[in-house]
C-alpha cells in the first residue's frame, strides 16, 4: 500500500470507485450496525482540534466509540501544547505514542498534510481549508436521496468564497458523469478563481453563477445551502451587510421540484427558516447522521479492519 494512503487529507487521495466503495460500506454500517459494534475494540482515536468545533469533533468521537474503541484528545488549541509553541510535527509524533489513529482539524491549510508525514498512525483531515469527510456524508446523503452520484444540477447557495465545504464538494463531484453546477452568492462571496479555473473549466462541466436563488430553485436536484461565516471575516460591517443575502423558507421552497433534496453543513443561522425543517426534501438533519456512518467506515479504512459480511479488508486502498 502507497504510504500516502494509510491517511485521509484530500478527496484526491483517491478514486471515484473507491469513494463508492465507501460509502456503500457506510451503508451498510447504517443498516447492520449491531455488526460492527466491537470492530474497533482495543483502539484508540485522537481528536485534536485546534480551532473549536462541534458535529465533526463529536461525530468523530460517536463513530469511534459505536466501533467498541476509545477517544483522547483536545477541543481547541488553547488547551494543547500548542499555546507553548509545540510544533503540529512534534504533537503528532507524541500522539502516535498514544492512539492508533487521529483527526485533525486545523486553521491552517497543510497542517493535516504536514502531521501525516511525520506520524506513525493514519491522520484523517478533519478540516484545514478542505474537508473531506464532510465531502464524504454530503455524498452519501446525495446518493441515499437520488440513488446516484451523477447525471445531476447541484446549487450552492450562500458563502460560496469561505465554505470549505463547497471547494471540497465541488471538487468531487466534479469527477462524475453529466455533473451541472448552479453557484448562488453575492459578488463579495463567489466561489473562488482556482474553482473556476481548474476544477470546471479545464474539465468542460458546466456550471452557472447567478445571484438569483428562486430563479434557480425549479432547475435544482439538490440545493447545498451554506451561512456566511462570521469567524472568516476581517470586517464586522462587510459581514453584517451579507449575512441576509438568501434565506430558504418554505414559500420559496414551493418553487423546487418535489424530489430535490436540501443541504446544509450545519451549523445554520438563519438561512433556512425553522418551517423548512417540516418538509421532506429537508435532508440536513439526516446529512449529520451519515457523518458518523462514514467516519465509521473511514476509521475501519484506514485502520485495515475487515468487513464482518464478507470478512475481507474493509476497503482496499
Amino acid at each position: 500500500m502507497n504510504q500516502r494512503f494509510n491517511h485521509l487529507i484530500d478527496m484526491d487521495d483517491y478514486s471515484v470507485s473507491q469513494w463508492n466503495a465507501m460509502v456503500k460500506l457506510a451503508e451498510d454500517i447504517m443498516r447492520r450496525p449491531e455488526s460492527y459494534a466491537d470492530k474497533c475494540r482495543g483502539k484508540i482515536m485522537a481528536t485534536l482540534f485546534y480551532e473549536p468545533s462541534t458535529r465533526t469533533r463529536l461525530s468523530f468521537e460517536s463513530a469511534m466509540l459505536r466501533l467498541g474503541g476509545k477517544v483522547l484528545g483536545f477541543p481547541d488549541a488553547g488547551v494543547s501544547s500548542a499555546s507553548k509553541g509545540e510544533t503540529v510535527a512534534d504533537t503528532i509524533r507524541i500522539i502516535s505514542c498514544y492512539a492508533d489513529i487521529a483527526a485533525m482539524r486545523h486553521p491552517k491549510e497543510g497542517a493535516p498534510l504536514r502531521a501525516s508525514l511525520y506520524s506513525k498512525i493514519p491522520v484523517i483531515n478533519a478540516g484545514d481549508g478542505g474537508h473531506p469527510t464532510q465531502t464524504l456524508l454530503d455524498m452519501m446523503t446525495i446518493r441515499r436521496r437520488k440513488g446516484r452520484l451523477d447525471n445531476l444540477t447541484i446549487g450552492f447557495c450562500g458563502d460560496l468564497k469561505f465554505g470549505r465545504t463547497v471547494h471540497s464538494l465541488i471538487k468531487s463531484l466534479a469527477r462524475y458523469d453529466n455533473i451541472k453546477f448552479v453557484l448562488i452568492s453575492p459578488e463579495e462571496l463567489r466561489v473562488p478563481d482556482y474553482i473556476i479555473n481548474e476544477v470546471l473549466e479545464p474539465r468542460g462541466i458546466p456550471y452557472i453563477e447567478t445571484r438569483n436563488l428562486e430563479g434557480a430553485l425549479p432547475d435544482l436536484d439538490i440545493l447545498y445551502m451554506t451561512r456566511v461565516q462570521r469567524e472568516r471575516f476581517f470586517n464586522e460591517e462587510d459581514y453584517i451587510r451579507l449575512r441576509d443575502s438568501y434565506i430558504l423558507t418554505a414559500e420559496k421552497l414551493n418553487l423546487a421540484p418535489a424530489d430535490m433534496a436540501v443541504l446544509h453543513p450545519l451549523p445554520r443561522v438563519n438561512e433556512i427558516t425553522l418551517d423548512v425543517d417540516d418538509d421532506p426534501r429537508a435532508a440536513y438533519f439526516e446529512q449529520a447522521q451519515n457523518g458518523v456512518y462514514v467516519r465509521m467506515a473511514l476509521i475501519m479504512t484506514l485502520l485495515g479492519l475487515k468487513d464482518p459480511k464478507t470478512g475481507e479488508v474493509a476497503f482496499e486502498c
